[in-house]
Parts: C-alpha cells; sequence; structure tokens
C-alpha cells in the first residue's frame, strides 16, 4: 500500500468543509483495516437460515430475512434486535429493502411462496400484499428517484414494477424475460444504477446479464398505446416487446461456448446477484458456477472470442474495446473466417526497463512460477501490470501462468494476455504461439490452426520447434475426431449463442443481442458457488477498492478490485456464507448464510489477540474450491454431508500442456 499522510489530509478536512466526503470515501476501507478485519459480533434471533440483509441509508438499521418467515430490524452498532414481526409470508424470505424517502418506515419482502409484501414498522403490519408472479420471488430493487416505485425479479421469468401511489393492488410487467428466451428461464436478481436510476440490471439462469433503460421501455409502450395503427397488425409486423437499444447483454466471452460441457457435467450457470459500483460505471455479477466478474459499462469490450465465428465482423467493428477501420486490431488481422497475423515482423514498440522495485516484483513471480506456484506467481504479475500497464513481457509472462494452472476461465484469460502482448510488442514470439495453444484449449479447433500456420509463417525458424510438432498433431488429432464437441462446431451458427441441451425457445431478438454483449474486465477467482442460488458479491469501500463473495466452504473471500488478487479470506458460516452487505460509510460488514444468525466484522484493535476465523492457506482453499465446483454432483453431496473424497482431480496443479516445461521458464525472464 502507498504511503500517506493522514494528519495532512485530516487537517484538510477540518478547513475545508467540502473535503469531508473526499475524506471519508479515501480512507473508508483501507488495506491495513482489510488485514485486520475481524468478527465483532452475533445477532442472534432467527430461527431459520438467513438470506437476505439490507441496510438503511444512514447506516444505523440492518434489515433481516429469514426461512422462518420474519423480519428482524437491527441497532447493529450496539448489537440490538429493535423489532421482530412475522411478515405473512408462507415460505422462506429471499429479499428484504427499504422503501426509498419513507423515513425507514416502510419495508419490502418477496419469498419463495411468489408473493410481494409491503410492511409499516412503525405498526408492525403489512399493508400491502401482492400475489401477480407465479413463482419464487428472488430479489428486490428500489431506487432514490422514485419514491414509491420498485421493482422484483421471479422465478417465472418476469420482471415487475409496483407503484404504492395507485390504489390497484397489481403490478405491471416491465420486462418478461420468456418472450426471449422461452418458458424455462428464470430471473434470479436484479439492481438498479445508483447513479442513474433509469438503469436495471437484471440476471438469470444463463451466462447473459442484461442491462435495462427503463425509460426507454416505458416510452415505447406510451408511444405504442397512443399509436393509431397500435391495433393493427399485419403477417409481416411484428410488434417488438423491447424497442432498440433499450437493452444490453453482457457475458464472459469463454462462457457461452462451454455451456454444452457444463450442462453434460449437470452445472449450471446461473447469476446469483448483480450489483453496480458507487460511482455506476462497473457492474459486478457472482455467476453461481464460475467465478465472480466485473463489467465496466463506460469503456466496453467484446468479447476476445467473437472474432472467430464466421460471418460475424467485418471492418470498421469495434474489436476488443478499440476500432478497426483497416481490418487490424492490435497486431491481428481480423478476416470473415477467423484472423491472421499481422504479415511481417512490424514495428516492435521499445519495452520501457522496469524501475527496480518492479523488476524484483517479476524476479518473485519468475521465482514462483519456476517452482509451480502458479497463484503466486500469477498474483505478483499482476502487481506489477497494475503499475506499469503497458509492459509485453509482464502480460506474456502472466499468460503462461494461466495456462500452467489450468483453473475454470484460465485459458480464456491467457489469451486475453497474449492478445494484449502483442499489441504492445507485435513480434513477442511466445505470446503469438500461446495464442494458438489457448484457442486450441478453448475448442476454437481450426482457429488455432489458422494462428498456428501465420506464427510459422511469421517465425519460420519455430515452424519445426518440438512445442509447434506438438500443438499441431493435437489440433489435426482434434480436427479429425468424432467428438460431441466437433460436430456441434460444424453445426449451423455460432455455438455460444445457440440453445443448449434444453427445450428453450430463443428468439432471433434474443440471438441479437446475445451477439452484441460485451466482455468482462476483471474475474476474481477462489470462492465456491455452487449449492445456493443466491450467493452474493459486492463492492467493500466508498471507492469500490475491494471485491467481496460468500462461498460454499463457509467463508468469504476478499480481492483488491485492480489486480484481482486474494487478499484476505474469513470463516464466516459453518456451512455457505451467502450474503455480505457492507456498511454505507464504515468499515463494516455484516454476513449470512446457513446458520440462524448475523455476523458483523470490522477492523479489529492491533492489541487483539489471534483472530480465529482466519483462514491462513488461501491458496488451499482455493483450490478446493476449484476442485468443488467441478466435482460430480454426488461427491459434492458427500462433501456436504461431512465425508472426504480423496479422487478428485486438480483443477490447478496438473501437468503442463504440450510447450517443454524449459519454455515455461525461460519466457518469465527479460528478453
Amino acid at each position: 500500500m502507498a504511503k500517506v499522510n493522514i494528519t495532512r489530509d485530516i487537517i484538510h478536512r477540518q478547513i475545508k468543509e467540502r473535503g469531508a466526503l473526499g475524506f471519508e470515501r479515501h480512507y473508508h476501507v483501507t488495506d491495513p483495516f482489510i488485514r485486520r478485519l475481524g468478527l465483532e459480533a452475533e445477532l442472534q434471533g432467527h430461527s431459520g437460515c438467513v438470506n437476505c440483509l439490507e441496510w438503511n441509508e444512514k447506516g444505523d438499521l440492518l434489515a433481516s430475512g429469514s426461512d422462518d418467515q420474519h423480519t428482524i430490524v437491527w441497532d447493529p452498532l450496539h448489537h440490538k434486535k429493535l423489532l421482530s414481526m412475522h411478515t405473512g409470508h408462507t415460505a422462506n424470505i429471499f429479499s428484504v429493502k427499504f422503501l426509498p424517502h419513507s423515513g425507514d418506515r416502510i419495508l419490502i419482502t418477496g419469498a419463495a411462496d411468489s408473493k410481494v409484501h409491503v410492511h409499516d414498522l412503525t405498526v408492525k403490519e403489512t399493508i400491502h400484499m401482492f400475489g401477480d408472479h407465479t413463482n419464487r420471488v428472488k430479489r428486490i430493487a428500489t431506487a432514490p428517484m422514485w419514491p414509491n416505485t420498485f421493482w422484483s425479479a421471479a422465478e417465472d421469468g418476469l420482471i415487475r414494477q409496483y407503484d404504492l401511489r395507485e390504489n390497484s393492488k397489481r403490478s405491471e410487467v416491465l420486462i418478461d424475460l420468456t418472450e426471449y428466451c422461452g418458458e424455462l428461464v428464470e430471473a434470479k436478481c436484479l439492481t438498479v444504477n445508483p447513479q442513474d436510476n433509469n438503469y436495471l440490471a437484471v440476471g438469470a439462469n444463463e451466462p447473459f446479464v442484461r442491462l435495462y433503460d427503463i425509460r426507454m421501455i416505458h416510452n415505447h409502450r406510451k408511444s405504442m398505446k397512443q399509436s393509431p395503427s397500435a391495433g393493427v397488425h399485419t403477417f409481416c409486423d411484428r410488434q417488438k416487446p423491447l424497442p432498440d437499444g433499450a437493452a444490453q447483454y453482457y457475458v464472459a466471452g469463454h462462457l457461452p461456448v462451454k455451456l454444452p460441457d457444463y450442462n453434460n457435467r449437470l452445472r449450471v450457470l446461473v447469476a446469483t446477484y448483480v450489483t453496480f459500483s458507487p460511482d455506476g460505471t462497473e457492474l459486478l455479477v457472482n455467476m453461481g458456477g464460475e467465478q465472480v466478474y466485473l463489467f465496466d459499462l463506460t469503456y466496453k469490450q467484446r468479447p476476445y472470442t467473437f472474432l472467430l465465428p464466421k460471418k460475424c465482423h467485418t471492418s470498421g467493428e469495434v474489436q476488443n474495446g478499440k476500432t478497426s477501420t483497416n481490418g487490424v486490431s492490435n497486431g491481428i488481422h481480423l478476416h470473415s473466417n477467423g484472423f491472421r497475423l499481422s504479415e511481417g515482423r512490424g514495428h516492435v514498440s521499445p519495452q520501457v526497463e522496469l524501475p527496480p522495485y518492479l523488476e524484483r516484483i517479476k524476479q518473485q513471480a519468475n521465482e514462483a512460477f519456476a517452482c509451480q506456484q502458479w497463484t503466486q506467481a500469477i498474483q505478483l504479475y499482476s502487481r506489477a501490470i497494475q503499475k506499469a500497464p503497458n509492459n509485453a513481457m509482464l502480460y506474456g509472462n502472466r499468460a503462461a501462468a494461466y495456462m500452467k494452472r489450468k483453473w475454470d476461465g484460465d485459458h480464456y484469460d491467457a489469451l486475453r494476455d497474449c492478445l494484449k502482448a502483442i499489441s504492445l510488442n507485435p513480434c513477442h514470439l511466445k505470446a503469438h504461439f500461446r495464442l494458438a495453444r489457448c484457442l486450441f484449449e478453448l475448442k476454437y479447433v481450426a482457429e488455432a490452426l489458422e494462428c498456428l500456420d501465420d506464427f510459422k509463417g511469421k517465425f519460420p525458424e519455430q515452424a519445426h520447434s518440438s512445442a509447434c510438432d506438438a500443438l499441431d498433431r493435437d489440433i489435426n488429432a482434434a480436427l479429425f475426431s468424432k467428438t460431441d464437441n466437433a460436430e456441434d462446431k460444424k453445426g449451423g451458427g455460432p455455438i455460444r449463442l445457440r440453445a443448449t441441451g434444453r427445450k428453450a425457445s430463443i428468439s432471433e431478438d434474443e440471438m441479437v443481442l446475445r451477439e452484441r454483449s460485451y466482455d468482462y474486465k476483471f474475474r476474481y477467482c477462489g470462492h465456491c458457488n455452487t449449492t445456493t442460488d443466491i450467493k452474493e458479491a459486492n463492492f467493500f469501500g466508498s471507492n469500490a477498492q475491494y471485491i467481496v463473495s460468500g462461498s460454499d466452504d463457509g467463508s468469504f473471500f476478499i480481492w483488491e478490485k485492480e489486480t484481482t488478487n486474494l487478499v484476505r479470506v474469513l470463516q464466516g458460516d459453518e456451512s455457505i456464507v451467502n450474503c455480505l452487505q457492507p456498511h454505507p460509510s464504515y468499515c463494516f460488514l455484516a454476513t449470512s448464510g446457513i446458520d440462524p444468525v448475523i455476523r458483523l466484522w470490522n477492523p479489529r484493535p492491533e492489541s487483539e489477540t489471534l483472530n480465529g476465523r482466519v483462514v491462513v492457506d488461501m491458496e488451499g482453499a482455493s483450490q478446493a474450491n476449484q476442485r468443488r465446483m467441478n466435482a460430480d454432483p454426488l461427491e459434492v453431496m458427500l462433501l456436504n454431508m461431512g465425508y472426504r473424497i480423496t479422487g478428485l482431480t486438480s483443477g490447478g496443479a496438473g501437468g503442463s500442456d504440450d510447450e517443454d516445461s524449459s519454455e515455461g521458464q525461460v519466457q518469465c525472464r527479460p528478453s
């Protein structure tokens, strides 16, 4: 952590009133606070799993909802229960929200009985009961700009909007996902942008996360009602449920092509939680069955694998976040049937020498790589990349570490790093080669062959190396194999967009929206999210400096946002941590899960004895979670019952790929 002069900042805060907010945001959550985070108290009062938590705007009240169908309002700063009431629900409560500008008097709950209830806490009564959904209600969302309005997401595939000013006790359908994805789609989570309440993000039981413009949807429906020809349709005329431009999709670029494999292994991809950063420019998604992803809503980029399917791209399109006006993007020629390495050696960007402290970090990373400590090497390279984002060698080295570790999504991150290294240094030989290997591992076999052929043409002295020959054999064997994956690739249309293994009806509009999806910026690994579909991930800190997520192993994980490095793991539940809600202005965290208690966490005094809830072996916990995510569902069930399964294969420490082992080490050394 960089040194700061806190005394000077305190003086400025006292002299300049307008500097108080900046001071609070800067020192809200800091690295020393995170490293001293420990358990302060447990709030007891529920008799079932605590499925949802919600702070009020001031941060002096905390509401909770539980399987016991009760909601409790707490004074968390004094560890007191202020109010407990039965909500009238007949099943588990999954969501609880304070209605903005109601003086913390109105509380909204959604539950597994398909109902949404509105409660007046001053009289402990339920004042509205909405029963319009036909399946479990998973999330409620509110918006300060609309103090009498709120939204619900349910497993009937509907997003409903409620206005408490109207006398009607019914709601209206804002978004019907079944019109796009068929009747099997389930809405799992939603959230409203805190800076622009016109934007609503929705997660469902699939890898695509949707961002909607509420204002455009309402204006479209008003114009439809006012149009004199609104009720007249021809066979060629089709009324779109949403106007063009009202929806934008986001997806981790490697996930859609992985769906057939995941479905075959009964591994479900579902967005269990979505939330915006405090400034509204980023979207965080906890993807069940996978990792936590952060999407940049300002500097968007297309998924890197989206340049691969045929008939998808032309010159002038945005590729990898940059517009290509001549068919070249990041040193790679984009063709209708894939891409080709730029001809000739090109211009080599001069590599700026790393300052001594970064050179030391790089050497530490190289040593970790040589000892096959892949995660440690990745974290060290990431730390150096944060300080030197234009150094091709660091990206190339980190790509090699990703390829060796082989956790879920690692080959796609390696592909991204290879492309970045090539954009910075078009003559980065090993980045070119590893690009072909990544394409092969990601099941883009034909594209991998084309990439390898181009590599041989650009670097003829490497054309007959053992690594090249081995990859060539692998690619050709895969091309002539009769596996199901090969047959899928030969089918019409890109595999990443088709419905897979389900009787889902994907509309043409849905196909277009998926084709226009944007990729993630950061990925956070280590936790496990396969057992529950309400597991949260959140920004921690007013400036969103950290990411926190619950896990199936009973721990919660904390990462640095910018480096994606795991910095803290704490045991938060005897079984599973589902909920993590940071305090709006203090370094204070509320968590809950299967245990019928709420746990409060804050930085503990330096004089306090060792925190017994700290998971010291973070690497071991992360590897165990990778094995858990890739285990057979029966084995996971046995693990949950307390049996130890010794036959699970490791997701990270497996053998190297077909490059010789010395090559992996040499590539870490300076050119």
